[in-house]
């Protein structure tokens, strides 16, 4: 399973992945936005957005290739740890 996570905490990128990693998912971290995000999204199984510390122009730019693709968007207020394992919780248990 691949996630792709958009927004959060740049020093906790890292842990991001590892988080997915536990969960057994492929994660790409994008923290913040170095030229255009649908080139570099790809068709993942799950967009994570974190909502409080991404810029508006990125989330619409990711909601709208996720509608594009059919991918599920998981929008989580927090860019905690304790959010990304219940994001990943509540999409693993319900597929």
């Amino acid at each position: 399973m691949s996630v792709v996570i958009i927004g959060g905490n740049e020093r906790m990128a890292n842990l991001y992945e590892d988080i997915c990693k536990q969960y057994g998912c492929k994660a790409k971290v994008f923290v913040k936005e170095n030229g255009p995000i649908k080139k570099k999204l790809g068709v993942p199984d799950l967009l994570i957005l974190f909502t409080q510390t991404v810029s508006h122009k990125m989330a619409l730019s990711a909601c709208k290739e996720a509608q594009r693709y059919k991918i599920p968007v998981e929008r989580v207020p927090s860019s905690s740890a304790t959010a990304l394992r219940q994001a990943l919780r509540k999409y693993i248990w319900s597929a």
